[in-house]
C-alpha cells in the first residue's frame, strides 16, 4: 500500500487534514488525540503523533480557544504594582496559571477610578476567562461590577467581607497579636502602632490583634501611641518623626507597624536622628518583604507565605475556569509566622 505523501510545506503550513491522511484516521480523531490523548488508543495516539512530527503540523491554539470561547488569560487586579509585597504573590499566581496553559494580565489600579472602570470593561467584554482580586474590593465602573462580568472571581491577600466567591488569606488578627505579644514578652509596655489606611480591612484586623495583645497583658491602648499611616515608606518615616518629638516619659519603647514598608521607613528615620534600633526602639513589621532581610538591623516581621497565597488563589480560579468549581464562598486561610530578627530587644 502506497503511503500518503506529506504536504508540500513550501506552499503552505501543514493542516490537520494532512495529519489525518498520513495517520489514516479522521480529522476528529486527530483533534481528540491532540487535545485529550487519554481518550484514544495507544496505537492511534502514536500514529497521530508520528504524523504530526512528519508534517510539522502546529495546532492553531487561538482558533481552538475561539471555538471554545476561551481566552486562556486571567486578569489579576493589584492595588499598586510598586508595592514589593505583591511581587512574590504574582510569582505564585503565574506559576500556577502557566502550568495549566494560562497567561495573566496585570491590572494595576493605582488608585485610579478610570483605570478601574477600564478593567471592569475588559472583563465584561469577555477578554479574560477569570479574575483574581488582590485589591481588597470589587472593582466597579459604568454602573457594573467586576463580579457581574460572567467569569469566575477569586480574591486573595485582602479579603472582601460578604463576597460570594472563594478567597485566600492569613489570619491577620492572630498574627498581629503574636507580634505584639513578642514585644510584651521581652519587657515592653509602651508599644506604638503605625496603621494602614483606616478603612482598609488589613489595618482593621491588625489593629484588633494589637489591641488583643495589650488587653491580654492588662495594658490599655494609649491614643498617643497610635500613628496613622498608609502602608508607604513615607508614612512610616512621618510616624517616626512624631514619636521622636514625644516626651521621654510617654514615648513608646517599641513600635508595631502594619506592614514592612512603614516599619523600614520608621527604622531609617530613627537612625537618621541619631537614635538606635533596637537599643532605643524595638520595631516590628508585617509581610516579610525582601527588604526586611536586608535593612540594618534586619527586621522582625510577620511572614506571610506570599508565593503559596498566589498559588492557592490561582488554583481556585483555575478550578472555577475549568468547571471544577469548589464551594462558591470557600475560603483558604494559610498560616503566618513571626520571624524574630535583630530589630527587637528588651527595653533599655
Amino acid at each position: 500500500m502506497r503511503r500518503p505523501r506529506p504536504p508540500d510545506t513550501l506552499h503552505g503550513a501543514a493542516k490537520i487534514a494532512d495529519v489525518a491522511r498520513i495517520a489514516g484516521v479522521s480529522v476528529a480523531t486527530v483533534s481528540r488525540a491532540l487535545s485529550h490523548p487519554d481518550v484514544v488508543t495507544e496505537e492511534t495516539r502514536q500514529r497521530v503523533f508520528a504524523a504530526v512530527r512528519e508534517t510539522g503540523y502546529t495546532p492553531n491554539i487561538a482558533a481552538r480557544n475561539l471555538r471554545a470561547r476561551r481566552t486562556m488569560m486571567a486578569l489579576v487586579v493589584v492595588p499598586d504594582i510598586a508595592n514589593p509585597f505583591f511581587a512574590e504573590v504574582l510569582r505564585g499566581v503565574d506559576a500556577a496559571l502557566s502550568r495549566q496553559g494560562y497567561g495573566l494580565i496585570i491590572a494595576n489600579l493605582d488608585n485610579s477610578p478610570e483605570k478601574e472602570a477600564r478593567y471592569v470593561d475588559l472583563a465584561c467584554a469577555g477578554q479574560v476567562d477569570g479574575v483574581l482580586l488582590l485589591c481588597g474590593h470589587i472593582p466597579v465602573g459604568a454602573g457594573r461590577r467586576m463580579d457581574g462580568a460572567g467569569v469566575p472571581v477569586v480574591a486573595a491577600c485582602e479579603t472582601i467581607p460578604g463576597a460570594g466567591f472563594p478567597q485566600v488569606d492569613v489570619n491577620n488578627r492572630t498574627a498581629a497579636q503574636q507580634a505584639v505579644a513578642h514585644l510584651i514578652a521581652i519587657g515592653h509596655r509602651r508599644i506604638g502602632y503605625v496603621s494602614g489606611p483606616p478603612a482598609n480591612i488589613l489595618d482593621r484586623e491588625r489593629r484588633a490583634g494589637y489591641a488583643d495583645a495589650l488587653a491580654a497583658a492588662g495594658l490599655a491602648p494609649d491614643p498617643a501611641h497610635l500613628f496613622v499611616g498608609d502602608f508607604s515608606f513615607r508614612s512610616g518615616a512621618e510616624a517616626a518623626r512624631v514619636v521622636l518629638a514625644l516626651p521621654d516619659a510617654v514615648r513608646p519603647t517599641a513600635v508595631f507597624a502594619a506592614n514592612d514598608e512603614m516599619a523600614i521607613g520608621f527604622l531609617k528615620t530613627v537612625h537618621a536622628a541619631g537614635r538606635r534600633v533596637p537599643e532605643d526602639f524595638s520595631v516590628v513589621g508585617f509581610d516579610a518583604i525582601d527588604y526586611a532581610d536586608y535593612c540594618e538591623p534586619t527586621l522582625t516581621t510577620v511572614c506571610q507565605p506570599r508565593h503559596d497565597i498566589g498559588q492557592a488563589a490561582a488554583g481556585l480560579l483555575i478550578a472555577a475556569m475549568t468547571g471544577k468549581d469548589a464551594a462558591p464562598a470557600a475560603c483558604i486561610t494559610l498560616p503566618a509566622q513571626l520571624l524574630i530578627r535583630a530589630s527587637t530587644a528588651p527595653p533599655a
